[in-house]
C-alpha cells in the first residue's frame, strides 16, 4: 500500500500544464455545498469554492460516499480521480478539469473544477469531428486502464474544447480496459502520441517528482502495472484490442 493510501496526504497538483491559480483556489478555498448531483453513482456535490475574493464552482466527491466495488478498495476512487488528472498533465492530454485531493464538508475527497459544457453532446456525437483528440483519449484510457469510459464522459465546452471526466475506476493492476472507443483497434498510434508516452515512461522509470506525486495516490503494484502498460503501448505501437475475458463496453454506453 502506498504512502498516500495510508496517510491520505493532501497535495496540490504540480503538473507542468496545470493552472496553478485554479489549483490553489480548489485546494485552499472554503467549500460551500450547493446541491447533490442526482444521477451520480457515488455521492457527488456541486460546491462553491471561495479563496481570496475569487470563486470557482467545482464537483466534490467525498471518499466516504463511494459505493463499494468488488475489485477496487473502498475509499480509493477519489485518489484515482486525482491520479488520472496528474497523468493527463504529464502527458499533455486529454483535457481533464483541474482536480485536487483535500478535506471537505464530508471528509477527504476529490474536488474538480466545474466546466460549463454543451448539453446533449458526447463521444458518439463528437467523434467524427474530433478524431485526433479521440485517439489521444483512447491511448490515455489504455494507459490508465480505464474500466468505465462511457460516451457521456467525453464532453465539449462552448469554446469547442473536448473534456474528459469520471476517472474513479482506473489504474487497476489487472487488465480491465472497458470503453466505447474501439474505433482504432490495431491502427498505428500517431508518432506524437508515442513520443509523449516515452517521456512519461522515462519519468516513471527514473522516479522523478511527478512519479513521486503519483506514488502518493497509487499502490506500488498499481504503479508497476502503469509502467508495464506504457511499455506495452510503446512496443506494440498500435491501439489495443478489446480483452477477450472481460466485458469491454460499459453499460449504459452513454
Amino acid at each position: 500500500m502506498s504512502k498516500g493510501r495510508g496517510t491520505r496526504r493532501e497535495s496540490i497538483g504540480t503538473m507542468p500544464n496545470a493552472d496553478a491559480q485554479v489549483l490553489a483556489i480548489l485546494q485552499e478555498g472554503e467549500i460551500k455545498l450547493q446541491s447533490r448531483l442526482p444521477y451520480s453513482s457515488n455521492n457527488a456535490f456541486l460546491v462553491e469554492v471561495q479563496c481570496d475574493g475569487q470563486t470557482r464552482y467545482a464537483i466534490y466527491k467525498p471518499a466516504r460516499g463511494e459505493r463499494p466495488l468488488w475489485d477496487f478498495d473502498t475509499g480509493t476512487l477519489v485518489q484515482r480521480e486525482v491520479a488520472a488528472y496528474q497523468v493527463s498533465q504529464i502527458l499533455g492530454f486529454p483535457n481533464i478539469p483541474p482536480t485536487v485531493l483535500r478535506e471537505g464538508p464530508y471528509g477527504i475527497g476529490a474536488v474538480q473544477l466545474f466546466i460549463d459544457l454543451v448539453e446533449d453532446q458526447h463521444y458518439f456525437t463528437l467523434r467524427a469531428a474530433h478524431r485526433a483528440e479521440m485517439m489521444r483519449v483512447a491511448v490515455f484510457d489504455a494507459l490508465v486502464n480505464n474500466t468505465d469510459r462511457k460516451g457521456g464522459h467525453i464532453l465539449i465546452d462552448n469554446a469547442g474544447k473536448i473534456w474528459c471526466i469520471d476517472h474513479g475506476v482506473t489504474f487497476h493492476e489487472d487488465y480491465k480496459l472497458r470503453t466505447v472507443i474501439w474505433d482504432y483497434v490495431d491502427q498505428p498510434i500517431p508518432r506524437d502520441i508515442l513520443n509523449h508516452l516515452r517521456v512519461f515512461r522515462d519519468g516513471l522509470a527514473t522516479g522523478d517528482a511527478q512519479a513521486e506525486a503519483l506514488a502518493e495516490l497509487l499502490s506500488r503494484r498499481e504503479l508497476r502495472a502503469l509502467r508495464t502498460r506504457a511499455d506495452e503501448l510503446i512496443e506494440a505501437g498500435v491501439f489495443p484490442s478489446p480483452p477477450v475475458d472481460w466485458p469491454h463496453i460499459p453499460w449504459p454506453p452513454i
